[in-house]
């Protein structure tokens, strides 16, 4: 009986093992910072909070909006080589991204045929900063309404409650979970943003409608 609850106990984690970041994941989210041990103290006072890391070290972050974004890691996980670490916060996808891809990533763009129908992004790269998930997401997200909404006044910043989480929250998608995580470059994050682009679905034009008497 007691090995079939731990075998239980052991699945249910596994299912949840991509929304918290291990031990090792902290150590590598600690390593952007020019001071980790600074980083790993503030961790340590407050672990159900986010923080603030610099880019351009241990990665870039490409900041996506939440219907592209989760095309774009549709086209990731299905068709291509996977992603590394993904935050969702305020509402914005996050992929963290290998150093140097926000430099090139626009270039490579301006020259894709279809770089035109990829929706405006965000890249942060060395000197910039962004704001990263707490090591461990928040036991109570916010419930939601008969309307689908949250109840508690919280954002309504992105998609279904439930998509992503509660509205507003901040949360990993999957989170780091090693020292040493693969990041996509440039040419795999553009790879899939022509890929979400061209599978994206056809907007419809509203047919006119002729007032009566009117030709």
């Amino acid at each position: 009986m007691t090995h079939a609850v731990t075998e239980v106990v052991t699945e249910a984690q596994r299912r949840q093992h991509t929304s918290y970041v291990t031990p090792e994941g902290a150590e590598w989210l600690a390593s952007a910072s020019a001071f980790p041990r600074s980083v790993r103290a503030l961790w340590s006072a407050r672990p159900g909070a986010p923080s603030v890391l610099p880019c351009g070290i241990a990665f870039d972050v490409v900041n996506l909006s939440p219907l592209f974004g989760r095309r774009l890691l549709e086209q990731l996980w299905a068709s291509g080589p996977g992603s590394g670490p993904v935050a969702v916060h305020r509402g914005r996808l996050l992929l963290l991204v290998a150093p140097g891809t926000a430099h090139r990533l626009p270039s490579l763009l301006s020259w894709e045929e279809w770089g035109c129908a990829v929706p405006p992004m965000l890249c942060h790269g060395i000197g910039d900063a962004v704001t990263v998930p707490a090591l461990h997401p928040a036991d109570a997200p916010a419930a939601c309404g008969t309307d689908g909404g949250p109840t508690d006044g919280t954002d309504r910043t992105y998609g279904a409650c439930g998509e992503y989480g509660a509205y507003g929250a901040s949360r990993w998608l999957v989170a780091p979970d090693t020292r040493h995580p693969w990041l996509p470059g440039a040419d795999v994050v553009l790879w899939a943003c022509v890929r979400a682009a061209r599978t994206a679905p056809a907007k419809t034009v509203p047919a006119l409608v002729s007032a009566p008497g009117t030709a």
